[in-house]
């Protein structure tokens, strides 16, 4: 039995890794496609079966690209839900082939805007988005983080375009006759209104951090490693700008914590609207929300996280999902870290404390299947994008914050640098992180329950919620609420976003549907620019059934894409007895805004309207 090393991945562990590919890409905005080819290389020449993942590619050939003979090759016509379909290719003792295809325009990681869905509305646009297991609907390869590669790209688009990559630009050039490498033919290849921009990435990265975007893309410098891309709108670029002024001090404080910064440069790319998350995490280029920029750097924030990344997550990789928390709890502690050099420890705190409600609401929404509240966990026949959830990041936080309660700040800073010098440019599992640390550790076991934290359902007794004054005033404000005392103006009068944030998050479910609606009058909160403050509020709102708010609830599930306000929102509206007006509402506003979310978003959506229908 081959023996698998991802639940999410055809991958066979006893074949040979693929270590670099090179990729021919025509863009062909018209059908919503790319005309491929890859050149994969292999760690050691390979007899017998290689298994790829892919997901909805057509596969044209596969050769040799020595002798440019035919590879036999198929492709099951099972498809599996989560995994997609199995590529088999037999080799004679080959470590390269020549693999042409096609992607389809329902590619579950490219996102294709029509001009009017651009800010412009004059010239097409397409990102990716690959994590968590979305590259092989791009490229066929081993989609999986335990197969590190290089990879090269030469991207042909229309001249009026500009192309952008998690990879070092080379060049902007005239297309090549021979270059398409049966991608195409050459007379498609080089086309008089086409030109090519070509990419390298010479460290080895999990496929899921593979990334692109193509449309009319400009950008402004903010550091000396870092621009800020957005499309060619000069409100949005300057905007950005200034929201992000501080990146360069971040990186220092990363490196000071973490060691240096292998990636040369750290610029940052702000999506279309329907952009599904906050941020994606791709190196040289995070991919980021416009909901981030909310002109008053708390934006910011979501750059620390990303940035962090760097380190955690892009560095050191968890080897599949089932261990996703060693890149993201890692990466929320050193965001963390990060926000209280930068902007204080009161900061962090709100951070945590917002963190720490995050939990333990996912505890709620976990109830029926505890296995998703484990930081290690179960996950084969398990769609990874149904059970993204905070509980990677939060718990995962709340563990690192136990351990250096533990030993203290100096030795758990120690220890995270030899960590990351050790593991750099690898994948590991729990098992590798915990024999790791009680190595270098000595005897925390005795003083840590450690399989309960890694192993355990639900919240730990030693996990901690923040301690801090503003934090303290927030919540017991918000639970002063519930005997009808609304916070004075001076009392909110220096709060930001995160603080209202807090607050809303904090209120009780059951209130009156006039409370809330006296809370506004008095605060604007449904109005405000901040997403997490509006989307707090609406989520309120909806639960206390206040239909006064559903009109700016519809506009804002029209509006973005970002699934950490998409999913509550319409869970919200369908969850719960008596909700026949809000599933109608719910379904409506779907099947209008649908066309306009990322099809990882459309995906999250249908399953919760499905469950609750």
């Amino acid at each position: 039995m081959a023996s698998s090393i991802d639940p999410h991945s055809y991958t066979n562990s006893s074949h040979p890794f693929t270590t670099h590919i090179s990729l021919s890409l025509f863009f062909d905005f018209p059908s919503t496609t790319i005309h491929s080819s890859a050149l994969l290389t292999l760690s050691s020449p390979h007899t017998g079966i290689l298994s790829l993942d892919t997901r909805s590619l057509s596969i044209t050939s596969i050769v040799d690209p020595k002798t440019q003979s035919p590879i036999q090759f198929s492709l099951s016509s099972e498809i599996d839900p989560i995994k997609g379909a199995l590529l088999t290719v037999s080799l004679f003792n080959q470590s390269q082939l020549l693999i042409s295809f096609k992607t389809s325009p329902n590619s579950s990681a490219l996102q294709w805007l029509s001009p009017p869905q651009t800010f412009n509305k004059t010239l097409p646009f397409v990102y990716t988005q690959c994590q968590a297991i979305h590259a092989r609907s791009i490229f066929p390869c081993q989609d999986t983080p335990a197969a590190r590669i290089k990879y090269s790209a030469k991207i042909n688009i229309p001249r009026l375009l500009a192309a952008v990559m998690s990879a070092r630009h080379v060049e902007r050039h005239a297309p090549v006759a021979g270059e398409a490498a049966m991608a195409c033919d050459d007379s498609m290849w080089c086309a008089e209104d086409r030109v090519v921009e070509e990419f390298v990435m010479e460290q080895p990265i999990p496929p899921y951090l593979f990334a692109f975007a193509v449309g009319e893309i400009s950008h402004r410098e903010v550091g000396p490693r870092t621009r800020v891309y957005a499309e060619t709108v000069p409100a949005i670029l300057d905007a950005a700008a200034i929201e992000f002024a501080g990146t360069e001090d971040m990186i220092r404080q990363g490196e000071k914590l973490f060691g240096p910064y292998d990636w040369e440069r750290f610029d940052l790319l702000v999506l279309p609207p329907s952009f599904p998350y906050g941020g994606m995490e791709n190196p040289r280029m995070v991919f980021l929300t416009p909901t981030v920029i909310k002109g008053d750097s708390s934006g910011a924030q979501v750059v620390a996280h990303e940035l962090a990344h760097s380190w955690t997550g892009n560095l050191i990789t968890n080897k599949n999902n089932e261990h996703f928390w060693l890149n993201e709890g890692f990466t929320t502690y050193a965001e963390r870290r990060i926000v209280e050099v930068v902007q204080g420890e009161e900061r962090a705190a709100l951070n945590i404390g917002i963190g720490w409600k995050g939990l333990n609401d996912e505890m709620e929404r976990f109830k029926d299947n505890m296995e998703f509240t484990k930081l290690k966990t179960q996950q084969e026949g398990v769609d990874p994008d149904d059970v993204y959830s905070q509980v990677p990041y939060e718990k995962g936080f709340q563990f690192l914050w136990r351990i250096e309660r533990q030993i203290g700040r100096p030795a758990f800073d120690e220890f995270v640098k030899k960590y990351i010098t050790t593991f750099k440019f690898q994948s590991i599992d729990t098992e590798t992180f915990l024999d790791f640390l009680k190595t270098n550790v000595p005897g925390i076991e005795k003083a840590i329950d450690l399989e309960l934290w890694t192993e355990g359902t639900g919240i730990p007794p030693d996990a901690m919620e923040p301690v801090s004054t503003i934090y303290t005033k927030i919540v017991s404000l918000a639970h002063e609420f519930k005997n009808g005392r609304m916070p004075r103006e001076d009392e909110v009068a220096d709060w930001g976003g995160q603080e209202w944030e807090l607050y809303l998050e904090n209120l009780p479910k059951a209130i009156e549907a006039s409370q809330i609606s006296a809370l506004n009058e008095r605060y604007q909160l449904a109005e405000s620019k901040d997403h997490e403050v509006k989307v707090a509020f609406l989520q309120l709102a909806i639960s206390c059934g206040c239909r006064d708010y559903y009109g700016e609830v519809e506009k804002t599930l029209k509006e973005v894409g970002r699934m950490k306000y998409l999913r509550p929102l319409y869970t919200y509206l369908v969850q719960g007895p008596g909700k026949e007006e809000e599933k109608i509402l719910a379904k409506r506003v779907f099947a209008e805004a649908r066309d306009c979310y990322h099809p990882i978003a459309q995906g999250v959506v249908e399953a919760i309207l499905s469950k609750h229908s």
